[in-house]
């Protein structure tokens, strides 16, 4: 059977900061995501499975992503927790603002790392992530590709 890939895409407005770097993007600030995720199988092919010629239903796949990641992060500031910014994120949680500490600087590249983690981990066994695309700007994004990562 062929290997089909399919992708979804969604969008989540965060927040972050980058403590230490040299430009703008230290200060706190704001992005418009969007996320594709693909993943990679073969079409079921049990002509009584409700889910007949799918990889994966689409519908399975948006509740993964939405309860990883986008539940998550949407309207949230992150912040690394192991720079002063804490001190900023405990007065905003004080204030009842989603903050989300975590342990890598907030950038594109080390959000879909974060990402391709957590949504492997709830794909079904026979479904692969491909790639991650995680688009900052209009102009500028960053890539996970699974054969990178082997």
């Amino acid at each position: 059977m062929s290997k089909i890939r399919i992708t979804k895409q969604f969008n989540f407005e965060t927040g972050h900061a980058l403590y230490g770097y040299d430009g703008k993007c230290k200060n706190v600030h704001g992005h418009s995501y969007k996320l594709s995720v693909t993943v990679i199988g073969s079409p079921i092919t049990d002509t009584s499975n409700v889910k007949y010629g799918m990889v994966i239903d689409f519908g399975d796949l948006k509740k993964i992503v939405k309860e990883e990641i986008v539940d998550v992060f949407d309207h949230a500031t992150v912040f690394n927790k192991n720079t002063p910014h804490v001190e900023l994120a405990k007065e905003l949680k004080d204030r009842d603002h989603h903050v989300i500490l975590v342990d890598y600087q907030p950038t594109s590249e080390m959000m879909v790392i974060d990402f391709a983690k957590k949504i492997q981990s709830r794909l079904p066994g026979n479904i692969k992530l491909h790639a991650i695309k995680l688009q900052e700007t209009e102009t500028s994004f960053a890539e996970w590709y699974a054969a990178d990562n082997e």
